[in-house]
């Protein structure tokens, strides 16, 4: 990776309940989201791994965001299932 270049993030879907919940946040709620979004992206080992399942549970403490994804395995894709903020 050259070093003009950053790390190569996924690209994120969300599935019909997350986005649902996604048209009940205010504007400010959004923004905090979209913050937390991005870091899974980049990173999308930031979340921690809901036990039996391929889940993985993001909670920022800070903006009071929580999300739900999974990563395809070819880690290109984070599908997020789940909003609240």
């Amino acid at each position: 990776m050259s070093p003009e270049h950053g790390a190569r993030r996924s690209r994120v879907i969300m599935v019909e309940p997350a986005l649902t919940q996604l048209t009940k946040l205010t504007a400010s709620e959004t923004h905090r989201l979209d913050r937390a979004i991005v870091a899974i992206s980049v990173n999308p080992e930031l979340g921690t791994e809901v036990p039996g399942t391929l889940l993985r549970d993001y909670a920022d403490e800070v903006d009071g965001v929580r999300i739900i994804y999974f990563v395809t395995a070819l880690r290109t894709i984070t599908i997020v299932a789940y909003v609240e903020a």
